[in-house]
């Protein structure tokens, strides 16, 4: 029942705090100079032109009942229509959350390796050749930033060894090999990029868990080390390292726009990029709620994992 009522009570505050994001999102979009009917006909539209603009957006409503009317059709799953192209954002936004879905489990794959097994490296031989040397290696990738990091592997991997493709261009017609080597580049700069704040922080975590009283109990008992740090020593170091995969999560999805730049990668974070550039206010509100809702579920989960790990909330 204790972890029943902790879990309603995180999911209470994640949908308070999407609420107060959709407020402020909406409303800093309202105090924007000029309003969208101007910005979409120009400084030369007529009187009757913008008139006729307004009450065909709604304009001429109060923002309190636009707002409400806005979050209702959210709630809905209708996200109107692209000021641009007059298309239906659902289907702007379909292609390229499915590629940035592709990719972020891509990098999330090749994530889950690159933090676990440099950590448990650096735990079990603390102090030697190998955690120097590792940490060294996390330190240098820590201070690069991501564009330099795809930088790097393009120069790397398309210029000195030719094997993947400078361009990750793929659409609906592409196949899953394609995908593949589209998006191998870009993952793995993801996945780099995500894995050195984790690994240090997993390191530090499993060596206070195995220096622990209860590890050196298991070890007394008889079990092999291997069995003592997978099974009793890495499930708990991992509670600390859920928050930051939870982060990482999130930037996956909203934090992408640097890297699908550098790549050429058609995804969720050039296309908020592009709205953002077209000042395209319906599919701006759209990305920006998308990304904030996947933030905090993603955060929720790590709130979660971190209630079902702890055995003190699991007993009761």
């Amino acid at each position: 029942m204790q972890i029943l009522r902790l879990v309603i009570e995180r999911i209470l505050l994640s949908l308070l705090t999407l609420l107060i994001v959709s407020l402020i999102i909406f409303f800093m979009l309202e105090i924007l100079p000029g309003d969208v009917a101007t910005r979409i006909l120009g400084r030369d539209a007529t009187p009757e032109s913008l008139a006729a603009l307004r009450a065909k957006l709604q304009l001429d409503a109060p923002a309190l009942l636009r707002y409400l009317a806005w979050l209702g059709h959210l709630a809905t799953g209708h996200f109107g229509h692209s000021l641009v192209s007059d298309r239906p954002i659902i289907a702007i936004l379909g292609p390229r959350i499915f590629n940035t879905v592709l990719l972020s489990v891509y990098a999330f794959i090749i994530y889950i390796p690159l933090t676990a097994i440099p950590a448990m490296i650096q735990a079990v031989r603390r102090d030697r050749a190998i955690d120097h040397g590792l940490s060294v290696l996390t330190l240098v990738l820590l201070s690069m930033p991501d564009f330099l990091l795809g930088t790097v592997l393009l120069i790397v991997f398309v210029v000195l060894l030719p094997l993947l493709p400078a361009i990750s261009l793929v659409d609906a017609t592409s196949g899953s090999g394609e995908y593949l080597r589209a998006m191998t580049l870009p993952a793995v700069t993801l996945a780099i990029v995500m894995a050195v704040y984790a690994v240090r922080m997993l390191r530090d975590n499993l060596i206070e868990v195995l220096d622990s009283d209860y590890v050196r109990m298991a070890e007394l008992k008889g079990l092999s080390p291997r069995r003592v740090l997978l099974r009793h020593a890495l499930p708990n170091a991992l509670v600390p390292t859920l928050n930051v995969t939870a982060l990482n999560l999130a930037y996956l999805v909203g934090g992408v726009v640097v890297v699908e730049k550098i790549f050429g990668y058609p995804g969720f974070g050039s296309l908020l990029v592009d709205a953002l550039q077209l000042r395209d206010l319906p599919l701006i509100e759209a990305t920006i709620m998308i990304a904030a809702a996947v933030y905090i579920v993603a955060n929720l989960l790590a709130d979660i994992g971190a209630i079902l790990l702890n055995p003190r909330l699991r007993q009761g």
